[in-house]
């Protein structure tokens, strides 16, 4: 049950088992509460994951997949085309179609022409934009 009080990495305790009893504990996410309880819990470890423990590594990959389960079951998500969402990570990343055009080692004009919808990605600026966002290619297919 969501108790309203911020969670704080540094007060998280290191084992799986005292994360289960003192955080939240695994289990299916039935509701919008225990979806924000979880999601406390993964926010305040979020920034902190080059310092997680063996257990904490494990504990927070099992929130993430209940929240990646829940969200499957009760989210529907607007239908993107794969220059939306580079739109996106573009503005995401304060990003402008110069940027992308240097990013893609094209013309001066290769960003602004993709983004116009004027030329297609090809599997090489596939592979960059995966490689620089840190993403599946897949997301620009």
């Amino acid at each position: 049950m969501r108790t309203g009080t911020r969670v704080r990495f540094e007060n998280l305790p290191e084992g799986y088992a005292a994360l289960c009893r003192e955080a939240f504990l695994p289990r299916p996410l039935l509701d919008g509460v225990d979806y924000a309880s979880v999601e406390d819990v993964t926010d305040a470890m979020a920034l902190w994951q080059d310092e997680f423990t063996p257990d904490q590594r494990e504990y927070f990959d099992t929130l993430c997949r209940l929240m990646e389960d829940y969200d499957k079951d009760h989210v529907s998500w607007p239908a993107l085309t794969p220059l939306d969402r580079l739109r996106h990570l573009l503005e995401e990343n304060n990003l402008t179609a110069a940027d992308l055009s240097r990013l893609l080692n094209g013309s001066r004009n290769l960003g602004g022409m993709i983004l116009r919808g004027d030329r297609n990605l090809t599997v090489d600026h596939v592979r960059k934009l995966a490689a620089h966002f840190k993403v599946s290619p897949e997301l620009f297919i």
